[in-house]
C-alpha cells in the first residue's frame, strides 16, 4: 500500500511532460480524430512516395501549381459573380512564432555546444561514448533504411511510445530506475581523465 502510494504521488504527467497542449492531446490520442488523421495521412504519404513510387518534389509541385489554378480561378469567378472570394488565410508569419522558433532553435544549439563541450574541454569518456553510440546507431540505420521510412517510423513512434508510457509508466520507471543503476555502477568504474591546466604565457 505505501509503495503503490508514494508511487501514484511521485507520478510524472506524461500530458504536461509533453507540454500540455494540442500537441500532447494529439501524441496522447486524446484528440482521436487528429490523431487518426496524421497516422492516415502519414501513411498514405509513405505508401505513394516508398511503395508505389511516386516523386515527392514532383508531387509537391502538382499539388501546389492545382491549388494555385484553383484559387485564381475562385476568385475571378467571384469579381465576375459577385461571389465571396476564396477563404485564404492571412498569409504571413507572426512575430511571436518567429521569436518562439528562434527561441528553441538556440536552446538546441546550446545543447550541442554543451555536449561538443564535454567531450573536448572536459575530456568525459561517457559522454563520448555516448555520442559515437548514437552517431554510429543513425549511421547504421540509415544504411538500412532511407529518410521518408524513417521519419514515418518517426511519426509511428511519436504516436504510440507516448500512450504505452503513460498507460504502463510505473513498470516501465521500475525497469528504467534498475538498468541506470546497472549503468551507473559501470560508468563509475571508468576512469575519468583529468582536465590539464593552462598554460599561461606572459
Amino acid at each position: 500500500m505505501g509503495d503503490s502510494a508514494s508511487s501514484s504521488s511521485t507520478r510524472v504527467s506524461v500530458h504536461k511532460s509533453l507540454g500540455g497542449g494540442s500537441v500532447a492531446d494529439l501524441l496522447l490520442w486524446r484528440n482521436r480524430s487528429g490523431a487518426f488523421i496524421l497516422l492516415a495521412s502519414s501513411t498514405v504519404f509513405w505508401f505513394l512516395f516508398e511503395r508505389a513510387g511516386y516523386n515527392l518534389l514532383s508531387f509537391v509541385s502538382n499539388v501546389l501549381l492545382l491549388l494555385v489554378a484553383i484559387l485564381f480561378l475562385w476568385a475571378k469567378s467571384a469579381s465576375l459573380l459577385n461571389r465571396p472570394l476564396p477563404p485564404v488565410p492571412n498569409m504571413e508569419i507572426p512575430e511571436e512564432f518567429a521569436v518562439k522558433a528562434a527561441d528553441d532553435i538556440r536552446v538546441l544549439i546550446n545543447r550541442v555546444l554543451s555536449i561538443a563541450s564535454d567531450i573536448t574541454i572536459a575530456r568525459n569518456p561517457i559522454r563520448l561514448l555516448q555520442v559515437s553510440l548514437i552517431l554510429w546507431a543513425v549511421s547504421f540505420v540509415g544504411t538500412l533504411i532511407n529518410s521518408l521510412t524513417l521519419v514515418y517510423i518517426g511519426i509511428l513512434l511519436s504516436l504510440s511510445v507516448p500512450l504505452v508510457y503513460e498507460k504502463y509508466q510505473d513498470h516501465i520507471d521500475d525497469k528504467l530506475n534498475s538498468t541506470s543503476k546497472v549503468i551507473r555502477s559501470l560508468s563509475s568504474k571508468i576512469p575519468m581523465m583529468p582536465v590539464s591546466k593552462e598554460k599561461k604565457y606572459q
